[in-house]
């Protein structure tokens, strides 16, 4: 879920400028927008091939695949390497197609099924050909005392509380890249949950699908985000999916999800896909769209790349549509000191602390009529709000955010918060309150002391993402323990910027009178192998009818079900 740090960026203009001094042709040219607008969060271009949540592309052309020193590949991608397969432009383009039909069980969760922008992409890919740097070397084991928040302190029960005061100085430690390999699950293994609960499995869809969303009926709809499609499961006892069906097809990644109104007879399913929000016609227990899909706001901001998640919500008296908008790029270190117009006059059309270049209109929950007309910033400074709800009682927007790379293994801590109208979390100048990014120092002294601290910090680089409220619907055979009633679960898919892996686990913000208490519990885990591999990243999590909390691993493919032991 993270960007380009700044060396990376210096060695990519670096790269450009020699391409095209040789390549006069414009293709080059829209195979880097390309580029960065849908690949640059995953991989980079540097010379060193250093890899993120991907291996680095800098001369990828006639490389074999999986050759990147110290990148944890998955087995597919490994297995072709073995078998002799090198990234020719012919080979690139049948790959990047449909990734997972080349070469089934890739983690790749998005192809470019566009001919020409494909063929421009490659084009691009095909200037990176100077000389390699000093590869990057594998992430090492680190010492006892720096295990702390890793994947093999997890244990359900536990509980965490990180403060303010807890953080770390910048570059306390360098940055790592540290993807997960992904391997299959063991046989028989199962996710581990606290005493008391169960766990097995619900659905099983090698889709992938990321986002949950319980219909009024009970029907849970899945975002098939790689695929462009809304999913729907149905169970008629609770215990298991007994159908998957096709909601909804041809969508251009879509993610967020909500039903308006939020009643038990909602007249549609809104959507949001990477650059726009549609609508589809809904009645309680269709299995298929009835009418075409609706585009209300077509279009979010001038850029789609980076961060592409978008996620819905509606107010609690669904009048206002909100929907949070991911980052461009990690820090923004390339829009400059200055807005293009008076800076008063740009954060009254834009909120305080709006970026802009690139990231206009971007690390923001936006707001709309329902309509998707009147069209409003809410609040500004989230670097990436992937996980974003309306809390019941207390009509609070509350979002899980992704914060930035590059500072460190512990800094910035990720959070989970509720965000206030006309409120600046801080992105890019600032980060957990007045905390400067050195990496822009000085560039916005007017904004120290207006970036909101947020109320639960977490691990950092946990990556949460789905989040959902606990509440037992009225008569769940069952429903949770009465202390767990308006807690939050949360998603930690787990990152690559952390030399220790953490994240991949479920864990429970404990909640007072509808405010966050600062502090977290591991509920679901044990989904790590090792330093490099796991066999699952859960990315959802919704309350179903029955009560059960079901959690989507994205990772495995698999809906996981939990529910008290009876």
């Amino acid at each position: 879920m993270n960007l380009q740090s700044l060396p990376l960026r210096a060695a990519l203009l670096a790269s450009l400028a020699a391409a095209s001094s040789a390549h006069a042709a414009p293709q080059p040219v829209a195979g880097q927008t390309t580029f960065q607008n849908n690949c640059a969060s995953c991989h980079s271009v540097d010379p060193a091939l250093s890899s993120r949540a991907g291996p680095g592309l800098f001369r990828v052309l006639d490389r074999k695949a999986a050759a990147v020193p110290g990148f944890n590949y998955s087995t597919a991608l490994a297995k072709a390497g073995a078998a002799g397969k090198t990234w020719t432009q012919a080979e690139l383009d049948v790959f990047l197609a449909d990734p997972t039909k080349n070469v089934p069980g890739t983690t790749m969760p998005v192809g470019v099924p566009d001919k020409q922008t494909r063929a421009a992409l490659i084009d691009y890919l095909a200037t990176l050909q100077g000389a390699t740097t000093a590869a990057s070397a594998p992430a090492t084991a680190a010492a006892p005392g720096e295990r702390s928040g890793s994947w093999d302190d997890n244990q359900p029960g536990k509980i965490h509380h990180i403060k303010l005061s807890d953080l770390p100085p910048p570059f306390a430690t360098t940055s790592a890249g540290n993807g997960p390999r992904v391997e299959a699950r063991p046989n028989g293994s199962l996710p581990t949950v606290p005493k008391g609960f169960t766990v097995s499995v619900f659905a099983v869809d090698t889709d992938k699908p990321r986002l949950p969303l319980r219909a009024p009926n009970g029907d849970i709809f899945l975002a098939a985000t790689g695929k462009g499609e809304i999913k729907v499961l149905r169970s008629k006892n609770g215990d298991k999916a007994d159908t998957l069906e096709v909601f909804a097809s041809g969508l251009s990644r879509p993610y967020g999800m909500a039903f308006w109104p939020s009643t038990a007879n909602p007249q549609y399913l809104y959507v949001a896909n990477v650059n726009a929000i549609v609508r589809i016609p809904y009645r309680n227990g269709d299995l298929k769209a009835r009418g075409e899909a609706e585009t209300i706001v077509p279009q979010l901001s001038d850029t789609s790349g980076g961060h592409t998640t978008r996620t819905l919500a509606f107010s609690k008296d669904d009048k206002t549509l909100l929907l949070s908008i991911g980052s461009a790029t990690n820090v923004a270190a390339d829009i400059g000191p200055k807005p293009p117009e008076p800076l008063a006059q740009w954060e009254a059309k834009h909120g305080v602390g709006g970026a802009w270049g690139v990231e206009t209109d971007r690390a923001t929950v936006m707001a709309f009529d329902v309509d998707g007309k009147n069209r409003r910033t809410y609040a500004t400074g989230l670097r990436n709000c992937v996980g974003m709800l309306v809390y019941p009682s207390t009509g609070d927007v509350m979002c899980n955010v992704n914060e930035r790379d590059a500072l460190g293994d512990n800094l910035p801590p990720d959070y989970l918060t509720r965000v206030k109208q006309g409120g600046f979390y801080g992105w890019p100048w600032y980060y957990i309150g007045d905390n400067e990014d050195p990496r822009l120092q000085g560039q916005r002294p007017d904004l120290k002391g207006k970036s909101i601290v947020p109320d639960v910090l977490i691990q950092s680089h946990s990556a949460p993402l789905g989040m959902a409220v606990y509440h037992a619907p009225k008569g769940a055979r069952n429903a949770f323990p009465k202390e767990y009633e308006g807690e939050v679960f949360v998603a930690l898919h787990g990152s690559w910027n952390r030399g220790v892996r953490t994240g991949y686990k479920v864990v429970r913000a404990f909640m007072r009178n509808g405010v966050p208490t600062g502090q977290y519990q591991d509920f679901m885990s044990g989904m790590v192998l090792s330093d490099r591999e796991v066999w699952g990243r859960p990315a959802g999590v919704a309350v179903a009818a029955d009560g059960a909390l079901l959690v989507v691993d994205d990772a495995g493919g698999v809906v996981w079900r939990i529910a008290p032991q009876r």
